[in-house]
């Protein structure tokens, strides 16, 4: 999944489990959209519902809970401790992966004017989404709550920002937004002291604490000492499952203070107060950048290479901050991308060495050469990453560690790259077939199965010739570890030249031979085979040069 992102809907109904079953319902409706997380309160009448998934997916999913909740909730007798001023009383989005939060702003505004216009709802937008700043703070949006919003709507100053100025007194009013992912997360003490926790909370948290002064005529002043980590909350407080204090802590704007900042803090004020932060708890399901980012880090001050797994990185994290300390960390199960991951989409790189080479040997015609192109680029890549870890950990070479740290980093995103295409080139030849396949009975049907099968080819050429661009970057990366790394490892280098050259030809032999039936665009074609020449002949020099340097140094 290219882009991912969360939705949180609150809806104004915390304690009948048959209205909120069919709004969840609802929301689960929409193909590719999961329900991660549904959390009703009696006390508050209100039901936190968390869904992820592909952006369309989702606001479609997040209009449907709306337009049922619109329908089956009814305002006028709602009673509850949380602020509220409508049935759907907010729903932000929230990036995850692959998306910025420009992106995610729009997709907030889609959905705000289809459920203004459609659902004639007045929607407010506020957080990143916000038109004004005094629209962005979620409290000044929602102030005078459900009771004051009749009169709010004749304010010309508090016009929503979608959809009409008129109370319903069914329905209210509700907020769309964009914001960060709010990550929950405590740490772990080695005291059973609130008192103590709470002075490392103080110490770290956004809004510091309270510190008193006494002038010389005896009044006392208050001043704010901030703490260390901007965008985050947190308190302290004592745990009986665990028999442990905690730093509870929200981080609710990750670029400011990201996770391995917040324990690096926690765990001095801790060191400082004669204590020790002993592990890390992260509460639900967070994103998978919040640990590979940790990785880096914590890999960095170890001056080690970061151009490392996805696997490993996440390792680090999980040892470097404790993650495994009260119970085994399954990033399987608390990585949010992971819920989406289908192996089913990706069956031959989850195959075994053996298992990979019996299947492209079988009669099925996929896999063929396109993604057995991909695979010896993906290795061609992984030789010249591996010269580069081995260079950065080289005894002697202390002062360039992080200069082939980079060049790690860059092979490693390569070696995945190519990695993909290995599946997504059998699935470009899948949909040729799947095309052929299509109804042909009347001229309409003809007409779509043409149409369906110039796509499916044009799609069956771009992804061998995206293999042919990588594989060349690929090339330039052996040739530098050729030239600069560890010379006890230049045969590697130039192995993965040689891997890289043959990705780069043996992909432009599958760009070609789609490229004959391909007829929708013939301009396009004819720049296309251009640019593939001009690929391969770039390999071949390259090359060249590459396994002339290799010999020198062998």
């Amino acid at each position: 999944m290219s882009q991912l992102i969360e939705c949180v809907p609150n809806f104004s109904e915390g304690r009948d489990l048959a209205i909120i079953k069919q709004i969840t319902d609802a929301l689960e409706s929409v193909a590719g959209v999961k329900l991660l997380d549904v959390d009703p309160g009696a006390a508050t009448n209100r039901t936190v519902v968390t869904i992820a998934g592909e952006p369309n997916a989702v606001i479609e999913a997040a209009y449907r809970g709306i337009a049922k909740a619109k329908e089956l909730i009814d305002m006028r007798g709602h009673k509850g401790e949380h602020p509220r001023f409508g049935a759907t009383d907010v729903c932000p989005l929230i990036p995850i992966s692959g998306i910025t939060m420009e992106e995610t702003v729009e997709y907030a505004k889609q959905l705000a004017k289809r459920v203004g216009e459609t659902l004639q709802y007045p929607v407010y937008l506020y957080e990143s989404a916000a038109q004004t700043p005094e629209r962005k703070n979620l409290a000044t949006v929602r102030a005078g709550e459900y009771e004051g919003l009749a009169q709010k709507l004749q304010n010309p100053e508090w016009k929503p920002d979608f959809g009409p100025a008129t109370f319903v007194p069914e329905t209210g009013a509700i907020a769309i937004g964009a914001r960060d992912f709010l990550l929950a997360v405590n740490f772990n003490l080695n005291t059973t002291s609130t008192r103590r926790a709470n002075s490392i909370a103080f110490d770290v948290r956004e809004a510091g604490r309270l510190v008193k002064t006494t002038n010389p005529n005896g009044t006392v002043n208050e001043t704010r000492e901030p703490g260390t980590c901007k965008g985050t909350k947190a308190i302290g407080w004592f745990i009986q499952e665990y028999g442990i204090a905690q730093v509870s802590m929200n981080i609710t704007d990750r670029n400011q203070t990201p996770l391995h900042i917040a324990f690096e803090e926690s765990a001095n004020s801790a060191w400082k107060r004669g204590m020790r932060v002993t592990g890390t708890e992260i509460v639900g399901l967070v994103p998978l950048s919040v640990l590979t980012d940790a990785g880096k880090y914590f890999l960095k001050k170890q001056h080690r290479s970061t151009g490392v797994s996805e696997a490993e990185l996440i390792k680090i994290a999980v040892k470097s901050m404790g993650l495994d300390d009260l119970k085994p960390f399954d990033p399987q199960k608390k990585v949010l991308e992971y819920f989406f991951r289908d192996a089913a989409n990706q069956p031959l790189i989850h195959l075994s060495l053996k298992d990979f080479v019996n299947e492209t040997a079988s009669e099925s015609p996929a896999p063929g050469g396109g993604s057995i192109s991909a695979y010896m680029g993906s290795m061609g890549a992984a030789l010249a990453t591996m010269v580069a870890n081995l260079s950065s950990h080289k005894r002697g070479w202390d002062d360039q560690w992080e200069h082939f740290s980079n060049y790690a980093e860059i092979g490693e995103a390569l070696a995945t790259q190519l990695l993909s295409k290995v599946d997504e080139d059998t699935a470009s030849f899948n949909k040729i077939m799947d095309a052929f396949g299509l109804p042909k009975g009347n001229p309409d049907e003809k007409a779509a199965r043409s149409k369906a099968i110039q796509d499916a080819t044009r799609y069956a050429i771009e992804v061998p010739l995206s293999v042919m661009e990588a594989a060349v970057k690929v090339l330039d990366l052996c040739e530098a570890m050729a030239n600069e790394g560890n010379p006890n490892s230049v045969s590697d280098a130039g192995v993965g030249a040689l891997a890289a050259r043959s990705a780069v030809l043996g992909a432009g032999m599958n760009v070609r031979i789609n490229a004959g039936s391909y007829t929708a665009d013939e301009a396009w074609k004819a720049e296309t085979l251009s640019y593939c020449a001009t690929l391969e002949q770039q390999a071949i020099v390259k090359e060249a040069a590459i396994l002339a340097l290799v010999a020198t140094k062998l």
